[in-house]
């Protein structure tokens, strides 16, 4: 599989996590799962399977312990897209798992004082700031 087939891929599944996110406020396991389990499996075959695999564990780990001290701040799906985004930025190194680690929150954050300014009361998902930080970072390494 090429790089652009890849990367239309992966940009297809975020952008299908993002909009599910939005307009019904989850991430389902259906959607997560296997696209955690695909990334970490062409990450392994192109030899980037131990980095991919400490990418998904670490930043899932970080979740879980925010989801379990506050699970009303944090669902269990983005614990389990942060499998799948950790394992893929992962891959490609420490320095693009932490600038997306980092940016994911702080896209979160811009978006939710978006929304206090506009009084709309409405809960922010997560999700997309994820994907979002997830694709900026990547494309750093692949452009």
């Amino acid at each position: 599989m090429g790089v652009g087939v890849a990367a239309v891929c992966v940009s297809a599944w975020l952008v299908v996590l993002s909009v599910y996110d939005v307009r019904d406020r989850r991430l389902p396991n259906w959607l997560t799962m296997p696209g955690a389990l695909v990334i970490l499996a062409v990450a392994a075959a192109a030899g980037r399977g131990v980095p991919a695999l400490w990418g998904a564990i670490g930043l899932a780990g970080l979740y879980l312990v925010v989801h379990l001290i506050s699970p009303a701040s944090m669902g269990a799906g983005d614990v389990k897209l942060a499998l799948g985004v950790g394992g893929l930025t992962g891959a490609f190194g420490f320095d693009v798992w932490a600038l997306a680690a980092v940016t994911a929150p702080l896209l979160t954050a811009i978006w939710a004082s978006a929304a206090v300014i506009r009084r709309s009361g409405s809960a922010v998902p997560h999700g997309p700031s994820m994907c979002l930080a997830t694709v900026a970072a990547a494309a750093l390494v692949i452009l």
